[in-house]
């Protein structure tokens, strides 16, 4: 099989609309950011909070009770 000549391979032959400088760059590799974690909720978990943001403000909620019930038992 006879390989082909490097010439052919230097010629630019790309349409001039092509703009390379606006894509988006994919980190791959070691130093990539490590992926969000994700929680799924049961349904009718779902179904009461409308949106992440509701869910969060429900579980600081909890923690701030939980850590109070903890400080007093420690007392």
């Amino acid at each position: 099989m006879k390989r082909k000549s490097n010439a052919r391979l230097a010629e630019d032959d790309l349409r001039p609309e092509y703009d390379f400088l606006k894509l988006r760059v994919v980190a791959r590799g070691p130093r990539r950011k490590a992926p969000a974690p994700t929680v799924q909720l049961a349904e009718d978990v779902a179904r009461a909070f409308p949106d992440s943001q509701a869910v969060n403000e429900a579980l600081r909620f909890l923690i701030r009770i939980t850590e109070g019930r903890v400080k007093q038992v420690e007392r």
